[in-house]
This record gives structure tokens, C-alpha cells and sequence, in this order.
């Protein structure tokens, strides 16, 4: 067996001239990224087959090799999670292993079974995901960072970089193995001369997470959209004193009109990703407010409700995925659940991948009073409990300005007594530290919804509740 290759990181890319490389490469236009991506989605099939039972099974009636993604079958989150142990190719990876790894919130970042890297989600089907990727897939992740790093840099916008010290922020979720942590912990182990990243927890009230800002000045401040917009509100009112040279969002959707006023308020460029724990760097904002897929490495199809393909221009009613790195776990024509619109055209800004905006994925920022009257915005990340054992799914209601309701669903194996009572005590604190102890939690009896679109949302707010 081949030993495993040492991760492609920031300062070896770098030497090897990997991003360069790369660029030569994306220039050869469609045709040459179509005949990559026929060549690695033949590779997969064939190591998904020999080593995969789900894939042995569900793929055994199509040819040897197979290059046409649209001949696969489709797949789900339900479906794979219900045969994890038939999915993955690698004997050792087992649900129960895996899933004990993930509720050991000091073990993020760190390497499951000493060689895979491991990420949940809820996601927007409301089945929680348990996602391994393999050593080659997180090169591939840092890869296209870097990658898309210096598509939104200038040799002057790395200078400033450098001359402020490398200071790069994240603000994650505190605990749990969201894809968010994940990364945010694996760009920690970037080995750039003189680069300091540091992480920023978004269950912090934001007069403190805007003091801890101020003191540590990021040059570069990757933050969830929700998180960003609140930060610029603060930046607005001087209280916020950062001046980064980007401003990167991830996660969550970003309607147009906030590039813009995240630029002008912070004097930054901003760049944007649409990512997911089963594709940890999926795409990259560019100029023209758009997201181009990293489509030699990923296959995003846009599909109406039949799984049909959507012409460019029209909202698709979900995305099928395929992820051509990843091989311990093959995602072939996976549904993701999100809505898509990709771009009629060529983008004007020159990047020959295909562009895409997101429907589907927007922050839904619940807004508050303390006792005194003063309005409070917490993004609804900072919610989040699916880290503690036992939650299998979750979601927030805000059924009145002072109340919040908690659904559950409890692993069948837990205490569900004992997940409640960590679920509302972490609540309860994330309340106190936003001076929002005149708002109640309560478990809600109804289990976690899903909407008549088929999708899940963690947080339902308080004009959504009502309607």
C-alpha cells in the first residue's frame, strides 16, 4: 500500500508552485476541466465498487467505466447515513466509531482513526450527517484555498497582508464537529512564516467578541455572514476598530447587496465560499458577486423537483453533488438540498469554472430585548447543540420576544432527560452572556419540522413562527 502523503499546506504549495500550476491549467477553459473531471469520476466509480457494498450493490447493472455522472444513480443523506458501514470503503470507519469520535468535542481537528478527518451537519434535510474525508480530500481542500486565496489577492493586497503580521481571525461555533470548526481547526496548522490564526467563539456577546477583535487587529477576518454583518454594524459605530484587508464569508448566504455594504464599511475586499461537510471548499466568490463551483474537483448539478437538469438562469429546486477527491466515503450524485441559480455565460470576471448564486442557505439573525429596552442580535449559529451527546437533531423557535422553544431528537440510546437539561443550561448561558435573562427556554412537545419545501431549518424566528 502506498504511504500516505504529507497534506499540502500554505508554504509547500507555495514552493512547488501548485496555484500557478493550477491557473495554466483552468485556462485551458470547460473542455479541459469536463475531461478532468470525466477522467476522476471514472477513478471513483471504479474504487467505490470494488470497495464500497452500498456501491457494489447500487452501481452493478453499469458499464465498467463509467464517465457520464448523469448515469448514477442518486443519493441522499437518509439513504447513506442508514448504511454508513456499507457506504465507506475502509473497514476500519464504522458508524459507532465515528459517531463516538464526533461527540468528543476535544478531539476537532484532530485525525479520526490517525488518518481521516471528520465533520458533522444537520444540513437542510434534517438527517445529521457524520462526514469522513481522507487524507487526500483535505489536500485537495487546502489546495483550492490557497487557490482561491490568490484569485481574490493582489501582490499589493499580500503585502498589506504580510505588513499588518498575518493576523487571521475565524469566528466558529464553540465545541462540536461542525464543517466550520473543522476547518477553521485544520487552518490552524497552516505553516506560513509569521502567520497568527487565531479563533474567535460567535457564543460571545459581541461587545466582547468586538474588544477581543480590536486587540488583536486581524489582517484577513473569515467570519459567517451572519457574524460578518454584525461586525460591520459595529465597525459602523466606531466601537469596532479592525481593519482588515479581507473580509471572507462562509457558510451561510450573502445576498448581493451585502458584498457591497461589507466593502464599503470596511475599506476590504470581500470574498465568499458555499461549502458543506461532505465538500469542505466547494466554491469561491469572485468579483462579480458570484460563486464558481471548483468543478475540477467537484460536479454540482442544479435539478428541478424529478432530478431533471435546470437550464442557467432558472432557481433549481435542489443541487446533485459528487465529490471527485474524496474516496473513504464516495459522494456520487448526492442531493444536497439546496437551491441554486447558475450563471448564463461566461462570468465577466474571467474564471472559467461555473458560477452559481445560492437560494437556499441565508442567516436567520434572532433579535431581542433586554429588560432594559437595548435591541440584541445573536446569528443562529451561536444556538447550535447538536455537539452535545445524545442530539441527533435540533431546532429553535422563537415563539414570543421573550421565549424560546426547543425541539429535540434524542439519539434512541440517550438519556433524553439528560440532553435536554445540557441543551437548555447552554442556552440559558448563551442568554445571560447577551444580558437576555428575561427570555424563557422551553422543550417544545412537536419534533424537529421540516417545511413544505422539504427542507430543515435550525432556527425558525419569531415573523416565521407567527405565520
Amino acid at each position: 500500500m502506498e504511504p500516505p502523503r504529507p497534506e499540502i499546506t500554505a508554504k509547500s504549495a507555495f514552493k512547488r508552485g501548485m496555484v500557478l500550476y493550477a491557473y495554466r491549467r483552468l485556462r485551458h477553459g470547460p473542455q479541459f476541466i469536463a475531461k478532468q473531471q470525466r477522467s476522476r469520476l471514472a477513478s471513483l466509480v471504479a474504487h467505490a465498487r470494488q470497495h464500497s457494498a452500498f456501491y457494489k450493490e447500487s452501481l452493478r447493472d453499469l458499464p465498467e467505466r463509467v464517465t457520464d455522472v448523469a448515469r448514477l444513480p442518486i443519493t441522499n443523506k437518509n439513504q447513506l447515513m442508514e448504511r454508513f458501514d456499507d457506504w465507506v470503503t475502509d473497514p476500519e470507519v464504522t458508524y459507532e466509531k465515528a459517531r463516538a469520535f464526533a461527540e468528543g468535542p476535544n478531539l476537532v481537528g484532530s485525525h479520526f482513526l490517525k488518518k481521516y478527518t471528520i465533520a458533522t451537519s444537520s444540513g437542510t434535510t434534517g438527517t445529521p450527517g457524520i462526514f469522513v474525508q481522507d487524507r487526500k480530500a483535505m489536500r485537495v481542500a487546502n489546495f483550492l484555498v490557497l487557490r482561491n486565496i490568490f484569485a481574490w489577492f493582489s501582490l499589493k493586497d499580500f503585502a498589506r497582508v504580510v505588513a499588518r503580521g498575518w493576523g487571521i481571525a475565524i469566528t466558529v461555533p464553540q465545541g462540536g464537529h461542525a464543517a466550520s470548526t473543522v476547518s477553521a481547526k485544520r487552518f490552524q496548522d497552516f505553516p506560513v512564516v509569521g502567520c497568527n490564526v487565531r479563533t474567535f467563539s460567535v457564543h460571545l456577546p459581541l461587545p466582547e467578541l468586538v474588544a477581543q477583535l480590536n486587540e488583536f487587529k486581524p489582517s484577513i477576518l473569515i467570519a459567517y455572514a451572519s457574524v460578518a454583518k454584525l461586525l460591520a454594524a459595529e465597525k459602523e459605530a466606531g466601537r469596532l476598530c479592525v481593519d482588515p484587508v479581507l473580509v471572507a464569508t462562509i457558510a451561510e448566504g450573502l445576498p448581493v447587496a451585502e458584498y457591497d455594504r461589507l466593502a464599503r464599511v470596511f475599506q476590504a475586499k470581500v470574498g465568499n465560499n458555499y461549502a458543506a461537510g461532505e465538500a469542505p471548499f466547494l466554491s469561491s466568490g469572485c468579483d462579480e458577486r458570484w460563486l464558481h463551483v471548483n468543478s475540477d474537483w467537484y460536479i454540482l448539478e442544479p435539478v428541478d423537483a424529478n432530478y431533471q437538469p435546470v437550464p442557467p438562469g432558472e432557481t433549481s429546486h435542489t443541487v446533485l453533488l459528487t465529490n471527485l477527491a474524496n474516496r473513504v466515503q464516495p459522494v456520487l450524485r448526492y442531493d444536497l438540498g439546496d437551491r441554486v441559480v447558475q450563471q448564463p455565460g461566461p462570468c465577466p470576471c474571467g474564471n472559467p469554472l461555473p458560477a452559481i448564486r445560492v437560494q437556499g442557505r441565508s442567516a436567520d439573525m434572532l433579535k431581542f430585548h433586554t429588560q432594559s429596552g437595548k435591541p440584541v442580535s445573536i446569528p443562529p449559529l451561536a444556538f447550535e447543540v447538536d455537539h452535545i451527546p445524545g442530539v441527533e437533531l435540533f431546532q429553535i423557535v422563537q415563539a414570543s420576544p421573550t421565549k424560546i422553544q426547543v425541539r429535540l431528537r434524542t439519539a434512541t440510546d440517550a438519556n433524553a432527560g439528560e440532553v435536554w437539561r445540557e441543551a437548555r443550561n447552554e442556552i440559558e448561558q448563551l442568554l445571560i452572556d447577551h444580558d437576555l435573562s428575561n427570555v424563557t427556554v422551553t422543550l417544545d412537545s412537536d419534533p424537529p419540522e421540516v417545511s413544505a419545501q422539504g427542507k430543515f431549518r435550525t432556527v425558525i424566528r419569531l415573523e416565521e413562527a407567527k405565520a
